[in-house]
């Protein structure tokens, strides 16, 4: 497009811009737009070939197409299917033909569109299943192009149109006419912060011209290589985003490693004889690996900054354990963080049984203890007494005060915030940390949002572990399923029966502590049946698990609040109803408690043989594999890094354009070249200090970014 020189800036606020005002602005900036320079930032995530439409005629069944058409009459009708599910149809035509168009949940649409009212459409053809010679969309992306007496803008038809994710009430439609004002009127100044030898050498754009280009393509650029996301313009801000992001976490460091640490003595016999002591089992080749990186480390000068990444029942806690000694030998304590306080109870009596023969002291800090036993483990922290001391985000509260910590360890870290980590750190003297999880996470994240750690990986299970057999049965072969739990726990198993809710509601979905009452009187009515779920007293919780662990209790019926962390070698089945509601790793994560002993385990999914879409794609992919870093990479697609691990931790490392499992070859080299960079430690200060001076936006993106 052409840029006139006028009078705007990247700096001037957006509430001042045409077709913008008070209430536009004030949605915007719940978005973090509030300056000309964030507008920019918000770049298209589809472009539609809006100079080439297919004539309606000429429509292909199976293929995605663009359609500019009009409504027929007096436009379309709400018919009402079973459960009061709405769906809107609208007959529309071209020159060549006319188009059946379905929309579910589309009653927003009655009234909207009127006879004559102009229209594009973007969606998939089919053959209409009602009446097989009719081509028809169902679901389309559709946007308004004017009525009778309002023919299209030129940001509609005759380009390359980019397609805007809308913003509340704020359409695509309106998004791209205020960019494409600002840009007639724009002052072309935009400051950018790549180093030019950078540029040249990888031959990337400017970012004026790349911002320009992504907004408003040329004519002529291919739409598959824009909507692939591999347009020159594209490369270049998916870059940029990449190189900042790690150059904050090169930097962080390059920091770190300058700090004075705690080394620890790791060769004494002493220690080697702890170690031999405390374990169960000899342990496999990855834990061996695992443990020598982590001793490397402890030996070193500077705090160690590991991510120890293992499927579920692949040995982590045993290693940090192993880790935990090393510490503990060296005359210093020890902290182990975890999200609940059934996983926090669990890691506080595996360490006092696996501690016994060494006789370290070991310590639980959770918000539900009674007073009295809180404050007199407070104290015994405080004064070393206690060397190992296990807790839930309680442990950085004020009054727990430890007299020498030298490792913390932060289990399941994707469920805590990156500054609730950094304030356990605080309450020691550059003391090691150890981050745990049981999500298997692709190298390619792993490098966005943990990457200022080194990353241990265990990637075998324990010998003697089999894979847990999983199968997907409908609701209508219960029966058949009761009757095979009812033949394990005659062998003497035991088995968990998952809900997704605690009490019933209107979604109709079975809830846990009707269908306890019902499993226990009716169903088994001779077997030991117990309840948990996260409204329960601590203390009651506690008592639960503990008669399920000692086999008191046959059948526990729970929701995800067994999740993680729980481990009873003799549950050997697991039956989750409604299954199909259920994320894959949740799903994953579930089927984790049982299969850690030495039995053939069961996973029974429930739900209906129809489900389809992503719930069909998640239950055989549970059915097909138990590799937890094939289900993560299967999760991560349909989910997305942001809603994979939440946006409340790591609202900071989310990226405008770039998608790490998508431009994995683009993160690896936007890391090597952000860490060669901070190697001239002038040069990466002056590349911080512009992205610094553009907008706070930037600032909170890539400096904040880089804590972890």
């Amino acid at each position: 497009m052409t840029v006139v020189s006028n009078s705007i800036t990247l700096a001037n606020p957006v509430k001042y811009l045409r077709g913008v005002g008070p209430q536009r602005a004030a949605t915007l900036e719940e978005r973090g737009i509030t300056t000309v320079g964030e507008l920019l930032s918000y770049l298209p995530f589809r472009y539609e070939d809006r100079i080439r439409f297919t004539p309606i005629a000429e429509l292909v069944p199976g293929q995605v197409h663009t359609v500019l058409a009009e409504v027929t009459s007096a436009g379309g009708t709400v018919r009402f299917m079973r459960g009061r599910r709405s769906i809107f149809h609208v007959t529309v035509h071209d020159a060549s033909g006319q188009l059946h168009v379905r929309f579910f949940h589309g009653s927003y649409l009655e009234g909207r569109l009127k006879a004559g009212q102009r229209l594009v459409l973007h969606g998939k053809v089919e053959f209409d299943p009602y009446y097989p010679t009719r081509r028809e969309m169902v679901n389309p992306q559709i946007e308004l192009t004017g009525g009778e007496q309002a023919p299209a803008d030129s940001t509609e038809v005759g380009r390359i149109v980019p397609i805007y994710e809308a913003i509340g009430s704020i359409s695509s439609r309106m998004l791209r006419r205020i960019i494409y004002s600002v840009l007639l009127h724009f002052d072309s100044h935009i400051p950018d912060a790549l180093p030019a030898g950078i540029r040249e050498r990888l031959r990337l754009p400017s970012r004026r011209e790349a911002l320009l280009f992504a907004h408003f393509p040329p004519q002529q650029e291919r739409i598959e290589l824009l909507n692939s996301f591999r347009s020159p313009a594209q490369v270049r801000l998916i870059f940029e985003e990449f190189f900042y992001y790690q150059l904050a976490l090169a930097l962080r460091r390059m920091r770190e490693h300058r700090e004075r640490g705690i080394t620890m003595s790791v060769r004494e016999a002493r220690i080697r004889d702890a170690l031999k002591r405390i374990l169960p089992f000899k342990p496999t080749a990855a834990q061996k690996r695992v443990l020598a990186e982590i001793v490397a480390d402890l030996e070193r000068d500077y705090p160690m900054r590991r991510l120890l990444e293992g499927d579920v029942g692949s040995g982590k806690t045993i290693v940090a354990l192993e880790a935990a000694t090393i510490v503990i030998e060296n005359g210093y304590q020890v902290a182990l963080m975890a999200p609940t306080e059934i996983l926090a109870a669990q890691h506080y009596l595996s360490a006092r049984r696996i501690f016994a023969p060494v006789g370290y002291g070991v310590e639980l800090i959770v918000s539900g203890r009674k007073r009295a036993t809180k404050d007199a483990a407070l104290e015994r922290v405080e004064n070393g007494a206690a060397h190992f001391v296990v807790g839930t985000h309680a442990l950085i509260e004020n009054p727990v005060s430890f007299k020498r910590l030298g490792l913390v360890i932060v289990d399941e870290q994707h469920r805590f915030g990156v500054l609730q980590r950094m304030r356990l750190i605080e309450k020691g003297a550059s003391p090691h940390v150890l981050v745990m999880t049981a999500t298997p996470i692709p190298r390619t994240l792993a490098l966005t949002l943990y990457g200022d750690l080194d990353i241990s990986v265990i990637d075998e299970l324990p010998p003697g572990r089999s894979p847990v057999e999983t199968r997907w049965s409908a609701g209508e072969s219960l029966s058949g399923v009761w009757e095979f739990l009812r033949r394990e726990i005659a062998r003497g198993r035991q088995a968990y029966v998952i809900y997704p809710v605690i009490e019933e509601s209107k979604q109709e979905l079975k809830a846990a502590t009707a269908e306890y009452e019902r499993l226990a009187k009716s169903v088994f009515p001779t077997l030991r049946v117990g309840l948990l779920h996260g409204r329960l007293k601590n203390d009651d919780k506690d008592a639960i698990m503990d008669r399920f662990r000692r086999g008191d209790i046959q059948i526990l019926v729970a929701t995800t609040v067994i999740e993680v962390g729980v481990d009873v070698p003799n549950a050997t089945m697991m039956v989750i109803e409604h299954a199909d509601r259920f994320g894959l790793a949740q799903l994953h994560q579930l089927r984790g408690r049982i299969g850690r002993g030495t039995e053939k385990s069961y996973c029974i999914l429930i739900a209906s043989q129809a489900v389809g879409g992503e719930a069909r794609e998640r239950l055989e992919t549970m059915v097909a594999t138990s590799n937890g870093f094939e289900i993560a990479e299967r999760d991560l697609k349909q989910r997305g890094p942001g809603e994979f691990f939440g946006t409340r931790q790591h609202g900071d490392a989310a990226f405008r354009v770039a998608q790490p499992l998508r431009d994995h070859e683009l993160l690896d080299l936007a890391r090597r070249e952000a860490f060669a960079l901070a190697q001239d430690q002038e040069r990466a200060n002056d590349v911080i200090a512009k992205l610094e001076s553009f907008s706070p936006a930037w600032r909170k993106r890539y400096q904040l970014a880089s804590v972890g």
